[in-house]
Order: C-alpha cells, then structure tokens, then sequence
C-alpha cells in the first residue's frame, strides 16, 4: 500500500483540498483508494459522505467495535488528512505509516511562520532523515510568478524542502468540494489548469505507475 501524510499544524492551510483531490485522482485511475480523515473537524469525512453514486469509488477507515481503525482490505492508496496542531506521538505514529508527507502551505507571513517549527520537527524525524519518508511543500492559493511565491521559496531553502507544486485560487475547487467530488470528477475543458497545477505533485508522488505500488 502507498500512503501520503498531508499535514500543516495550521488550520485553514488546504489540507483537505489537498487530499480529497488527490484521493480523486487515484480513484480515477483505477486504484483502490482509502481517503483516511484523522481530523477533528472531520472535512473530508464530510465530502466523502457528499460524494455521489456512480463515480469512481472512495473508501474511509474500516471500523470495528474495539478495534483501531484501519485502511479496507485490498487498498492501494491511502491519502490521509491530518488535524491542524500535530505533534509528538501522534506525530511520530503516523509518519511510521507513510510514505509521503505533503505540507500545504499559503505564501502569507503568518502561514509561514507558523509552519516553522513544525517543518524543523518532520526534518528531524528519522524515517525523513533516513530518506524512508519523503517531504515536500505544495503552495496553496497562489500564482508562481508572484512576489509572494518567491517569498516562500526564500522560506523554504532554509529547509532544503522542495515545492513540489503550486496550486492557484480558483474557484473549481470550492464548487467540487460542495458536491463530494474531486476537480477529475468534473468536465476536464472546466478543470484543465487546476489538472495541470496538481500533475507536478502527482508526479513526485510517483503517478499512477505500477512500480510505485508497494506493501510496507
């Protein structure tokens, strides 16, 4: 099973567009996907619950009476959706289950400044220093080509992390995220740039090829 963290200690950061898009992604390739939410607010529970008949299917957590909550039996991808303010043990057990660990980020001071310790912790974990698990930023709301996402470069070589992609504000994601659908359940002529915003991140998370797939 592969598995990606999407994680910010800030609430508000894209998380959750984040992942449900990305959980759409996969489930329109074919594979089986869990979209684990393992945040309070539950958002991507929520869209999850919204998400119509008939498209391609998205699994949660597969939960028993007494037992802890686990991915469905035969589950490929597993995208999980983490609460804003992790830390600690929490921290630590769920980056022992991953593979990749996205860090939403907007290009305002106060995003980035609050990102600043967590980022420092996730470097000095041992699955990331051990290149076990891999870490990379995706910029959240925001043109490439302006001073502000040159500013979050500037922020970001002080952690030799790399942005993996830019995601701009359009309004496609807001429309998808009310009807439970991923901007790849929607017309591809009404989503294109946001497709081709999100193909980066696909990409270094390894795309939908065979060779990625693996049991940990």
């Amino acid at each position: 099973m592969f598995s990606v963290l999407v994680a910010n200690p800030k609430g508000g950061s894209g998380k959750s567009t984040l992942s449900t898009n990305l959980a759409g992604y996969y489930a329109c390739q074919g594979k089986k996907v869990m979209l684990g939410d393992v945040d309070k607010q539950q958002s991507s529970l929520a869209w999850l619950a919204r998400r119509p008949e008939g498209l391609a299917p998205i699994s949660g957590w597969e939960i028993a009476a007494g037992e802890p909550a686990r991915p469905p039996k035969g589950t490929q991808v597993a995208i999980l959706d983490s609460p804003a303010g992790l830390h600690g043990k929490k921290l630590d057990a769920l980056i022992r289950r991953v593979d990749r660990i996205l860090v939403p980020i907007q290009p305002s001071p106060f995003d980035m400044w609050a990102s600043e310790s967590f980022l420092g912790q996730l470097l000095e974990e041992k699955a990331v220093r051990k290149a076990r698990v891999f870490l990379g930023v995706v910029a959240m709301r925001v043109d490439p080509r302006t001073r502000s996402a040159r500013e979050l470069e500037v922020f970001l070589s002080r952690y030799d992390i790399p942005v993996i992609g830019w995601l701009r504000d359009a309004q496609s994601y807001v429309r998808a995220a009310g009807e439970g659908l991923s901007i790849y359940d929607m017309p591809e002529g009404r989503t294109r740039k946001e497709r081709e915003s999100l193909a980066s991140v696909v990409s270094w998370l390894g795309g939908a090829e065979p060779d990625h797939w693996f049991d940990k």
